[in-house]
């Protein structure tokens, strides 16, 4: 029994405007329609549409994870292609979070900046 648009929108936190858009973009594919022409989602597509969430909020680019889901298409001929691409995406991700966190460092070093002086210290600022 599939699952109505709202109903994927709910579970996955996408607009059904964003879940419209990824379908007609080609990025999730086997979207069926009822008799209505209302469109029923199975639950792979929220599985898929969970890692599409994680792969968008780690800023894979959207024609990435097209090139992704159309590799997904030709089973497991693909398989070492999808690999090397999550592996390269993986090195992106990380060096964002290095950089994220030398960022957070800089945040703590004020921070502890403004402990002192709130306890009556006199420091000089960095």
């Amino acid at each position: 029994m599939g699952l109505l648009i709202s109903e994927v929108a709910r579970l996955t936190g996408l607009s059904p405007h964003t879940l419209r858009f990824y379908e007609k973009e080609g990025l999730v594919p086997g979207v069926s329609r009822n008799s209505n022409g209302i469109r029923t989602y199975e639950d792979f597509h929220l599985e898929w549409l969970g890692f599409m969430v994680c792969l968008r909020a780690t800023n894979m680019p959207l024609a990435e994870i097209k090139k992704y889901a159309e590799l997904i298409n030709d089973g497991k001929a693909s398989i070492a292609e999808r690999k090397e691409m999550m592996l390269t995406h993986k090195k992106k991700v990380e060096e964002q979070l290095k950089e994220t966190y030398q960022y957070l460092e800089k945040i703590n070093y004020k921070l502890a900046f403004y402990d002192i002086h709130e306890k009556g210290l006199e420091i000089l600022p960095k």
